[in-house]
């Protein structure tokens, strides 16, 4: 089976196996190259010239808007997914007894930007998304979601008079739901209310439809396969006409002119815009995004959703996770999941993960654990080869005895 990702353009040992790009994946040879091209341009600052440093930023806003399916000019360069998030929550027009609702279990990068709004009188409500949901300390004894769930409906269900914003992950960081943003966004449109995406844990593997949607925001150093620190944001024309803007000098017309103080502000992304980006990091962005244009997101999605089916019929043998892969197997069949494959601990406990995931380490197979989940994720550049150690691994170790 060919890869969408030509395993050739990562650094990757031969006896590691990556699975956790949902923590952070590796960045292509290519956009190490950029930037390490532009940081030699910074040795003699006395040949850059503005083009250089404005380029890049250019570069990546056009990328960036190819990869959404969206226009360069609804496109916002943050700092990562807080950044965006919170850019959003302070330049709102609140009134007090306004409220923000949220799914249960929120990774904090949703939670704090909205939280943090409590002093102007804004409330932040979470909803259960199927019986049994728990989160947080309770975590661990949480159900995960099966194909009965019904988390769009729950979360429809629970806006009110005063909400204003619902702000969701496209796919959650824990147990990997997927959420259908179109359901969502047909719900909040008949309701006057504004659908927030945190999209870090499906951009780069997923094809997004933006249709509904007032915003979209996420760091680029997961599926989007590039350094940390940085970030994008994507809002509508119409909710972003609504936000005040953040007051960078570039944010108003001719912002380059530094005389002339009385401009308007932009009405693009660069409203949103906190100050000037890292063109550095940009450089590399640029690329990363370009590779991941070429390779087409619905490719990379078929090939990793071809990735898992093997996976979890190899699985399904299992005694240990048997009940688990059809579980999972259901909820892909449904487009329930994306790249990662939660497996639920189904009470072996946290102890139980750990000694596995310490397992895989020693085997050379990199996952992680959250909230009670193993956490598998693949991409564009993993194969049929990797299927087989993960689950050589799955069924050899402490849970698999």
């Amino acid at each position: 089976m060919s890869t969408p990702l030509d395993r050739a353009l990562f650094s990757l040992d031969p006896e590691v196996l990556w699975i956790m790009h949902c923590a952070e994946a590796p960045v292509p040879k290519p956009a190490v190259e950029a930037s390490r091209s532009f940081l030699e341009k910074e040795l003699r600052p006395w040949k850059l010239s503005p083009q250089d440093w404005l380029e890049p930023l250019q570069q990546a806003r056009s990328v960036a808007a190819r990869l959404l399916g969206a226009e360069a000019s609804d496109v916002t360069l943050t700092a990562g997914t807080s950044a965006g998030l919170t850019t959003l929550a302070q330049s709102f027009p609140w009134q007090a007894g306004d409220e923000v609702v949220a799914p249960l279990g929120e990774f904090p990068s949703n939670v704090w930007p909205w939280k943090a709004l409590a002093a102007r009188g804004v409330g932040f409500r979470e909803v259960a998304l199927w019986d049994g949901h728990r989160s947080g300390v309770e975590a661990l004894s949480s159900a995960p979601p099966t194909v009965d769930s019904q988390p769009e409906a729950r979360l429809l269900e629970a806006l009110g008079p005063r909400t204003r914003v619902l702000t969701v992950s496209w796919v959650r960081f824990q147990d990997g739901l997927r959420l259908d943003l179109q359901k969502l966004a047909r719900g909040c449109a008949g309701r006057g209310v504004w659908l927030v995406v945190d999209g870090i844990q499906g951009a780069g593997t997923l094809p997004v439809d933006l249709s509904g949607v007032a915003a979209f925001a996420t760091g680029v150093h997961k599926g989007l396969m590039a350094p940390q620190g940085l970030g994008l944001l994507w809002t509508s024309p119409e909710l972003r006409e609504r936000l005040n803007p953040m007051g960078s000098w570039l944010s108003v017309e001719a912002g380059a002119g530094f005389s002339d103080l009385n401009r308007k502000w932009v009405t693009d992304g660069r409203k949103l815009e906190h100050s000037t980006p890292n063109s550095l990091s940009l450089s590399a962005l640029a690329v990363s995004l370009q590779l991941l244009c070429d390779a087409g997101p619905a490719r990379i999605a078929e090939h990793v959703g071809a990735l898992q089916a093997t996976l979890l019929e190899r699985l399904s043998c299992s005694g240990a996770w048997g009940a688990e892969a059809e579980r999972l197997r259901g909820l892909r069949e449904r487009a329930r999941i994306g790249s990662i494959l939660a497996l639920h601990h189904q009470g072996r406990g946290a102890e139980s993960l750990q000694a596995l995931l310490q397992a895989g380490f020693e085997r050379g197979v990199y996952s992680s654990v959250r909230e009670g989940y193993l956490r598998i994720a693949l991409h564009g550049w993993h194969g049929e080869e990797d299927v087989g150690r993960v689950a050589e691994w799955l069924m050899a170790g402490p849970a698999g005895r």
